[in-house]
């Protein structure tokens, strides 16, 4: 109690006071230190005699002001870290040498030589002890007087690190401080560091890993392997499914060195992990060469996919960044993360950012905003693209992912833009639902203006075409987090479908690159690697929670999965090809394929019939349109108009 109390009174004092408590304790420290470095050199209690008293009297007016000056009472005692004591370090050596020197100038011949090694070793036991001493002291009183930490160190969740190199043993020291976890042990894959401890803490093989969770009662892993590949972690999180243990991770090197996260910021398990996909470096010449120092447009700036292009697009300085967005929140946001990412670097390196608001069936906004910014690239990543409700509304998404595309493309020939590139998808190709069709025919007219427009100079249409992206608005992934954090159940449409994944950035990358692969009417397909069931991945999801799935073998399982069936238009298998003519390109995961094409003038007539069967919410007319333009359009469901089925 008498402990508790002192700590407390310590603890609450104002920060000058506690500074001249620790400047008088070193003072002590001083004297005693010399004291004690001539009672050793003469092997008995030491006595200062004559002018050997001058040097006590000087010791502190020495050592004190070099404390100060490297910042020994600036440091939080309870919070003080392993590496203060390097700190500690320079401060006596530094405080021994001039010592030293003011010995050897004094002219005092009778102090031994080994009186000032002597004096600085014991000083640096004296500063470095009573700190780590008092910061064991202080730390546990502070936590248990604030009422921050749990009353006893045991309460705190035993986790097991997996991973003891440096980010580990970080991981490791930030956990002590903070109130949920406390970590048991390290398992590493290192055979030369098994049976080794580090900070008290030893380090075993995967082998020991039951073990260990019978032993301490573990129901987390934290990886602590920030810069270990996708398919690395991906083969060690398929080990770590067979334990009834939540899984999680640290976030990344590149995240922490930002600034953007602390180290024991733990996150669940990143998707890509689960993918096991490693992505491929962007090849420099090609991820600049429509961007760097070019007037540079992304439309649908504030989406999942838009929003991931304009934070690659501003690393690879162009001279200035177009957001033009429908969302007055989205573009808000967006601009307002560039801006952020921007204010770091030179004057010389920041690119101009300017935000426009406004939609891509506006046509007139669209020529006037290329045409008056001399816009050279064209992203164009605008889309309704979420496959009910397109379904429901499907005039909208014919106007804007049809005809928005269309006045996006011709106000880039008006504009000479060099390069524009339409963001597609994989629902394109043999669609069974209307928001894969609109984006074909978007594809459609890209292809028929490239072969029209075949002038030197004229302005290149591409299409880049993939899969789901992990993350996106819409995605399984937020959705599956969500219900099972509710604890079930997980909603999954069909036992039997299965999607193509990628990440954001890696998409996004690919877009940039391909993009520079243009030669003009170009469809380009990535290479989304292999498909995964969806059913699976809401098992690895569940079982990385550290749960289990409740089913007919196991009803002690505490999340259901349940079959809600397909959606309106939803496909089973989804497709990146409509034949098999494809080629390789000069990056690996990005390929060209060729595509059926539809005449300019041909195209123009079902553009007219098109217009005026949506002016007149002719659904019926819309679809044989699309029927008729879209090779392999097999409509899955009736016409789904909210509106249109109200009225009949």
């Amino acid at each position: 109690m008498i402990q508790n109390s002192l700590a407390h009174w310590f603890i609450s004092l104002n920060r000058k006071y506690k500074a001249v408590i620790l400047i008088n304790t070193d003072i002590f420290f001083v004297f005693f230190a010399l004291w004690s470095s001539f009672s050793l050199r003469w092997g008995e209690l030491y006595i200062p005699k004559g002018d050997e008293w001058y040097l006590f009297a000087a010791a502190p007016f020495i050592a004190i002001p070099i404390f100060i000056r490297l910042g020994l009472y600036r440091a939080i005692i309870r919070y003080i870290e392993i590496k203060a004591l390097w700190t500690i370090v320079q401060a006596s050596t530094l405080y021994a040498l001039l010592f030293a020197f003011v010995i050897y100038e004094s002219g005092i011949k009778v102090i031994p030589r080994t009186v000032s090694p002597l004096n600085g070793l014991i000083i640096l036991f004296l500063l470095a002890s009573s700190r780590f001493i008092a910061r064991w002291w202080l730390g546990e009183a502070y936590f248990r007087i604030t009422g921050k930490k749990s009353r006893a160190e045991s309460l705190k969740k035993p986790v097991i690190i997996y991973g003891a190199g440096s980010a580990g043993v970080q991981l490791a020291a930030a956990l002590e401080q903070g109130r949920d976890f406390k970590a048991v042990a390290f398992i590493d894959d290192d055979k030369a560091l098994h049976k080794r401890k580090i900070n008290s803490l030893s380090i075993y093989p995967l082998s020991s890993l039951s073990y260990l969770i019978d032993k301490h009662t573990v129901s987390n892993i934290l990886l602590a392997m920030p810069s270990a590949k996708h398919s690395r972690i991906s083969e060690l999180i398929r080990i770590l499914e067979t334990y009834k243990v939540h899984v999680m991770s640290m976030p990344g090197l590149s995240d922490i060195a930002e600034g953007k996260v602390s180290v024991d910021a733990l996150q669940e398990v990143d998707i890509a992990d689960l993918l096991g996909r490693d992505p491929v470096a962007p090849n420099k010449s090609l991820f600049e060469a429509n961007i760097n120092q070019k007037v540079v447009m992304v439309t649908g700036a504030g989406g999942s996919i838009g929003s991931e292009l304009c934070r690659q697009i501003i690393k690879l300085k162009p001279r200035s960044l177009i957001l033009y967005e429908i969302s007055e929140f989205a573009l808000y946001a967006i601009e307002k993360e560039l801006n952020q990412l921007i204010s770091k670097k030179t004057a010389v390196d920041v690119p101009e950012i300017i935000p426009i608001l406004g939609s891509i069936t506006n046509a007139k906004r669209l020529e006037k905003t290329s045409q008056t910014l001399n816009v050279q690239t064209i992203y164009h990543a605008a889309a309704y693209k979420h496959v009910p409700l397109v379904e429901q509304n499907p005039g909208e998404a014919i106007y804007n992912n049809i005809f928005g595309t269309l006045y996006t493309a011709q106000a880039a020939l008006k504009a000479n833009v060099e390069l524009f590139v339409l963001i597609s998808t994989d629902k394109a190709v043999r669609p069974t639902n209307t928001m894969g069709a609109t984006k074909r025919f978007a594809e459609l007219i890209l292809q028929a203006l490239s072969l029209q427009n075949t002038d030197q100079g004229s302005t290149r249409f591409t299409m880049v075409r993939f899969g789901n992206v992990l993350g996106s608005s819409g995605s399984v992934v937020p959705l599956f987090r969500e219900q099972i954090a509710r604890g079930g159940p997980v909603t999954v449409t069909d036992a039997r479908i299965i999607r193509y994944f990628m990440t954001i950035p890696e998409a996004s990358q690919l877009v940039i690159q391909a993009g520079a692969l243009s030669q003009g009417g170009d469809v380009f397909v990535l290479d989304m690697g292999e498909p995964i069931r969806i059913l699976d991945l809401a098992k690895r999801m569940i079982h990385l929670s550290g749960l289990e799935v409740k089913s007919e073998d196991t009803l002690d399982g505490e999340i259901e999965i349940k079959f809600t069936g397909l959606r309106p238009g939803e496909k089973l298998y989804e497709e990146l090809l409509i034949g098999e003519n494809v080629t390789e390109t000069l990056h690996p995961r990005i390929m060209r394929a060729e595509e059926h094409v539809i005449e300019w003038e041909d195209l123009n007539n079902l553009l007219a019939s098109l217009k005026l069967a949506h002016s007149n919410d002719d659904f019926a007319a819309i679809r044989d349109l699309l029927k008729q333009a879209v090779t392999g359009f097999n409509p899955q469901c009736q016409i789904s108009d909210i509106l249109y089925q109200r009225s009949q």
